[in-house]
């Protein structure tokens, strides 16, 4: 067992680190207060072959793995950067991994080129205002006509979406009362056609510069060729896209943590009071020291999260698990660091209430802490199902 980084995945750290130095906290202190999606971010990891780490060699992706990709969003993370930058780009890593795993050579070629060199930018199209997580229940209904299919329906909580021009759509083919367990819905990846795609910004407490959507699609003509799989099993098919995610989104927490973390003793080191640097006080020394032991924690469950999906083993439980504890522990790092910087942890110039803001997305989503916690006590533990 060893948990040093191989020397690969140490100048993989080292690279993203020079790609994010010219981002620093002014610039993502401007985002947050100006909006607009850091397309010049974007780009600069796109330019350095960034944004295919997890994606086959043979379409212009490093190959590489999950423990890769999770390492290069806790980097990007933990930089400052927080859930602005690595949510930017969060969807290119994980996204079309469905395309990947079940796609057709020629899907293959066609569509991920594109997204590994940043000229195409994709949204994920799955949770809808009435189903919420409860994904077998979504209503967006493609009906197949000649060549294409023909979707309308809603989806909520759409990142990206205002500067996207593809998505990755979850929709029904069949309605949910002629189906068994997890048939019926099938998954596509298509042009986002705004002239049948109506693209809603949510106002929303942080991560200004990552807009959230809600989608209203209406005679949206998919063809047959940008179908993803079989008809009806795109369930199956989305699954292979969960595990990766919440991995990624906790690599991703534990980043803003430690960011939060290291301006917390940055400060607590300098800032004097009764004539002594606060972090000379147990009271600010150790709820810091405590939040560093949590983040290694959580960050420990990620990376073994991370190398079971390497391994193709079942990693379910770790994946969630990971995103639990990244989330919880990114969360308190956050808020330390503003007790830390006492009123000056409220002023924007000081980035760690922005972090604070940024610290809910993780708890929040993709799935809810106390959904993995069911998750968890049923399959883990063999409980009873709770829902």
């Amino acid at each position: 067992m060893n948990f040093a980084l191989t020397p690969e995945q140490e100048q993989i750290k080292a690279a993203i680190e020079r790609v994010c130095e010219p981002f620093d906290a002014d610039y993502w202190l401007k985002k947050d207060q100006e909006g607009g999606f850091p397309h010049d971010f974007h780009q600069a990891l796109a330019e350095s072959g960034w944004l295919g780490i997890a994606m086959p060699e043979e379409y212009g992706g490093a190959g590489l793995g999950i423990s890769e990709a999770a390492l290069m969003m806790h980097t990007i993370s933990a930089t400052g950067a927080g859930l602005s930058g690595a949510s930017a780009v969060h969807m290119n890593i994980f996204g079309l991994h469905p395309v990947v795993v079940f796609g057709t050579d020629e899907q293959k070629k066609r569509w991920l080129p594109p997204l590994i060199q940043g000229k195409d930018k994709a949204c994920f199209g799955v949770t809808e205002p009435n189903a919420g997580l409860n994904t077998l229940k979504l209503q967006t209904r493609a009906v197949r006509e000649g060549d294409h299919y023909v979707v309308h329906g809603q989806k909520v909580f759409i990142s990206t979406a205002q500067v996207a021009n593809k998505i990755l759509l979850l929709t029904r083919t069949r309605p949910a009362e002629e189906c068994k367990g997890t048939e019926g819905l099938t998954l596509f990846y298509t042009d986002l056609d705004r002239s049948k795609v109506e693209v809603r910004e949510i106002a929303k407490l942080g991560r200004k510069c990552v807009d959230t959507n809600q989608l209203f699609i209406d005679g949206l003509r998919i063809p047959v060729e940008d179908r993803v799989g079989e008809e009806g099993k795109g369930f199956s098919y989305i699954l292979h896209g969960m595990n990766p995610e919440r991995i990624l989104i906790a690599a991703e927490a534990v980043g803003l943590g430690r960011a939060a973390l290291a301006r917390a003793a940055g400060y607590a080191a300098e800032r004097e009071v009764f004539g002594r640097p606060i972090g000379k006080n147990q009271a600010i020394q150790h709820p810091l020291a405590e939040a560093w032991m949590d983040l290694e924690a959580a960050h420990l469950m990620v990376q073994k999260a991370a190398w079971l999906y390497d391994q193709g083993a079942n990693c379910g439980a770790e994946a969630n698990a990971a995103k639990f504890l990244g989330a919880e522990a990114g969360y308190r790092a956050c808020e330390r660091a503003i007790f830390t910087h006492g009123g000056m942890g409220y002023a924007k110039e000081y980035h760690v209430e922005r972090y604070m803001r940024e610290s809910w997305i993780p708890r929040l989503a993709p799935v809810s802490p106390q959904l993995i916690l069911c998750f968890i006590a049923e399959k883990v533990l063999g409980l009873p199902k709770s829902y």
